[in-house]
């Protein structure tokens, strides 16, 4: 069942006031709600639709809001992060002396007919939301110097725009070890509240853009017209799960000869580079001889021997015994990471 819980007024056209309703809906069940999500764009949908999502590509988000593939059905780490969702509530609360409330309604907003919001929690007695995250101490880098990863940007974002409120937190634990907490602000006076790690000013024009790419990419679905096919692992997942069997058919391929000489072009390229590589490398281990390892500048080389078990079945039926071997890791060649972020840290 539905109800209008808010109106508010928009611009003028020829002299009428355009109405805006944000309307809550309560699911009896989370399979109807998981059913109810597919027909709309939701807050974990955003980063996707975008190409922000290192999982999801527009493709596989098409794919599933179509029904070409199952939608994500959850795992372990989806159902660990249900279990520790009111653990890291109760937490944020602790930290801020915020009281919050859970939300069990999908929440709709006039504006945006193609949209939906189920957030984890309301602030009580302030416009303001809480999303509640927990992650792999292995994704600690994302979360220094007050940077947060952009799929959690743009899911707020969009519960931002459903919502018309003017503050977003998230609240992260990170291995069981962390607690992280960041503003997401519409007003450009607020200031970063001292638990928190940073506070971002979101300008109406980042909102307007995310909803109209997800209106655009709506659209998409609904005319059942697939977006732009990229090179992610998960589109090229998509298209396997489609088209997982073939028959004896042969297509004319004209149409695309100039991607056929691009593939071939490119994995002959990388070929080349790859064995320029391991040159590079080579020469870096005859150099460093039985040394375990190497540094210079902004360099660190680890070249270490280990001990290999191999086991050899015929032998062990004869001699009851494995094979015990030495072997030499390849050089692992680490950089200092500047402006990139992509490698380890500095010597000291």
């Amino acid at each position: 069942m539905a109800r209008a819980v808010r109106k508010g007024e928009r611009g003028k056209r020829g002299g009428d006031i355009e109405k805006m309703a944000i309307t809550l809906k309560q699911l009896e069940s989370r399979e109807a709600w998981l059913e109810h999500r597919n027909k709309y764009i939701g807050g974990s949908d955003a980063a996707a639709v975008v190409g922000l999502n290192a999982y999801t590509s527009p493709y596989s988000l098409w794919a599933e809001k179509t029904g070409r593939v199952p939608g994500f059905a959850g795992n372990l780490a989806t159902e660990t992060g249900a279990y520790l969702e009111e653990f890291i509530a109760q937490k944020f609360s602790q930290i801020t002396g915020k009281k919050v409330r859970k939300c069990n309604q999908s929440i709709f907003n006039s504006d945006y007919p193609f949209a939906i919001a189920n957030i984890d929690r309301d602030i009580i007695g302030e416009d303001s939301g809480l999303e509640c995250k927990s992650t792999s101490v292995l994704n600690t880098r994302k979360f220094k110097g007050g940077n947060f990863p952009a799929n959690f940007y743009c899911q707020c974002v969009h519960y931002l725009s459903i919502t018309e409120k003017k503050r977003w937190y998230i609240a992260v634990l990170i291995g069981n070890s962390d607690f992280k907490i960041y503003q997401m602000t519409r007003n450009a006076l607020d200031q970063c509240p001292e638990w928190c790690e940073s506070s971002v000013y979101i300008e109406d024009a980042e909102i307007t853009a995310l909803m109209t790419a997800e209106a655009d990419f709506y659209e998409l679905v609904k005319t059942d017209t697939p977006p732009a096919i990229d090179g992610t692992q998960a589109t090229t997942d998509t298209l396997n799960t489609i088209y997982a069997e073939s028959d004896d058919s042969v297509c004319d391929l004209t149409a695309f000869s100039t991607n056929l000489r691009q593939y071939i072009n490119l994995k002959t390229q990388i070929k080349e580079l790859e064995t320029l590589a391991d040159e590079a490398a080579n020469k870096i281990k005859e150099f460093m001889g039985s040394s375990g390892g190497g540094e210079c500048d902004s360099f660190r080389v680890s070249w270490k021997t280990q001990t290999r078990t191999t086991f050899d079945n015929k032998r062990f039926a004869k001699e009851k015994s494995l094979d015990f071997k030495l072997h030499r890791q390849s050089a692992l060649i680490t950089m200092i990471k500047y402006a990139d972020e992509l490698l380890a840290q500095p010597l000291k």
